[in-house]
């Protein structure tokens, strides 16, 4: 005890127990190989599930590169029965209805987030919600292109077909998708912010309106790309409501629309004399697709932490 007081350092009994506590701290030769074990075997799992994704991916660039050409995106398949066509008219029924289906979905989602968040509390009606949510985001996709066109054929007559019914359709997916992310996000957004605006005096609808959405928009971007992600892909809807055709069509709300998805099942489904042709017209048409989704998904990821920056730059 005196030459740890004298000198600073502990003495020879103090540092044995210490190297002791030490040793005693390390984990076991069993519990080494367990932990490379577990280790080894998570990364091997994600690697087997990295394995379709880079298959598909070869797949697409592989076969359908050979079309990515000018004509592919410059003309529709308005008369083509062999070599040449394109997807034109497909990837401008994508833009319309994805738009549409948008502009259906996001307003709706994030309003009934906000009140699942900021109004309902523990009110039944909120519990119904969360739970029709839950239900919706479940059901298959074909359902809601049935529901889709079962109300379109109430108000319009039997076979009605249109890009606005088959955003319909896809809002009906969308939605739900919306409504879980933003009603995630507004959580996160702290109560002490919407305690002190209600302090000073001001509404509820204003807090929300000016302290509550510009904080959590965001991720409330981010969750509104992530649905248009979600829903750019679906093919069984779309051959209910929307239909198919080979030429442009730009009225949402009369004829046929043709969609990416439904385009390349037709070409790969409905094969003329040159199948080659076909073939290549599908697998392009499937990279195009794969790209948008990728596009949207870096989009989710980038979007949120540029518009939190120009919000503290202003």
């Amino acid at each position: 005890m005196t030459a740890t007081l004298t000198t600073g350092q502990p003495g020879p009994a103090l540092a044995h127990d210490a190297a002791a506590t030490l040793a005693a701290s390390r984990p076991g030769l069993a519990r080494r190989v367990k932990n490379r074990i577990a280790t080894a075997a998570v990364v091997g799992a994600v690697a087997l599930t990295a394995v379709p994704l880079a298959l598909v991916i070869w797949a697409a660039v592989e076969r359908g590169s050979a079309r990515l050409d000018l004509t592919l995106f410059s003309h529709s398949m308005r008369g083509v029965v062999g070599q040449g066509g394109g997807l034109l008219h497909a990837l401008t029924g994508t833009l319309l209805i994805t738009a549409a289906t948008a502009v259906i979905a996001i307003p709706l989602g994030i309003s009934a987030a906000i009140y699942l968040t900021e109004y309902a509390g523990r009110a039944r009606l909120a519990s119904l919600t969360r739970r029709a949510v839950d239900i919706m985001v479940s059901i298959p996709s074909i359902v809601a292109g049935l529901a889709a066109y079962a109300l379109f054929s109430l108000l319009f007559g039997p076979g009605t077909r249109s890009g606005l019914a088959g955003a319909a359709a896809l809002a009906m997916i969308m939605i739900p998708v919306v409504v879980r992310s933003s009603e995630e996000v507004l959580r996160l957004v702290p109560g002490d912010l919407r305690e002190a605006g209600l302090a000073l005096g001001s509404p509820r609808w204003r807090v929300i309106r000016k302290i509550v959405l510009p904080t959590a928009l965001p991720g409330l971007t981010a969750g509104a790309v992530l649905g248009v992600a979600r829903i750019i892909g679906e093919t069984a809807p779309l051959l209910l409501v929307a239909g198919f055709t080979d030429a442009m069509n730009y009225n949402l709300a009369e004829g046929r629309m043709a969609t990416l998805p439904v385009f390349i099942y037709t070409q790969w489904s409905a094969k003329g004399l040159d199948t080659a042709a076909y073939d290549q017209r599908a697998w392009a048409g499937a990279l195009v697709l794969m790209a948008v989704v990728v596009v949207l998904q870096l989009a989710a990821r980038a979007l949120p932490p540029q518009i939190a920056k120009i919000r503290r730059n202003r």
